[in-house]
């Protein structure tokens, strides 16, 4: 019998997730802008709303822009001051921003770390946003896109050390 091996292609799975990442985004700023419409010309039209509107959108504020910050880490795409790295050369620049992306990986991690806290302590309280959603749902996404943010820049790292050492 031959032996069956699977093989596990991790680009096709990256490729899958960051298509699903940009999918998930547009259709929930596609949501935010249908459901903020929705409560403008129910207001001025029907003198009425939907009571959480307001809430939800607040809250695909926040999902909308961390899941941004999540796809703009995925291209390091994120907004940075570049004024030192024109005067290095580009060797030079390579180890400087394997620093900075070590650091910005850091950085999320500890976000994630107390994040994570947080929901863990909104879970245990029970508190409830508005309908019957809990408020840890909802600030789920803090701990989740602050540590896919800082795998991320841990990887640039890993990849601009090993483009600094070749």
């Amino acid at each position: 019998m031959k032996d069956q091996t699977v093989k596990f292609d991790l680009k096709g799975v990256a490729a899958f997730l960051n298509r699903l990442e940009d999918v998930f985004l547009v259709s929930l700023l596609t949501a935010m802008l249908v459901l903020a419409s929705g409560q403008i010309l129910a207001r001025n039209f029907f003198q009425s709303g939907i009571l959480w509107d307001d809430s939800l959108v607040r809250v695909m504020v926040l999902w909308v822009g961390l899941v941004g910050a999540m796809v703009a880490a995925r291209g390091n795409q994120h907004i940075s001051i570049d004024i030192v790295s024109r005067l290095l050369p580009q060797r030079m620049k390579k180890a400087v921003n394997a620093v900075l992306n070590l650091f910005a990986a850091v950085v999320c991690g500890i976000v994630a770390h107390s994040s994570l806290r947080l929901v863990r302590l909104e879970y245990l309280d029970g508190a409830v946003a508005f309908g019957a959603i809990p408020t840890w749902a909802l600030e789920s996404i803090i701990p989740l896109s602050f540590g896919v943010m800082a795998l991320r820049y841990f990887v640039l790292m890993l990849s601009e050390v090993r483009q600094w050492k070749s």
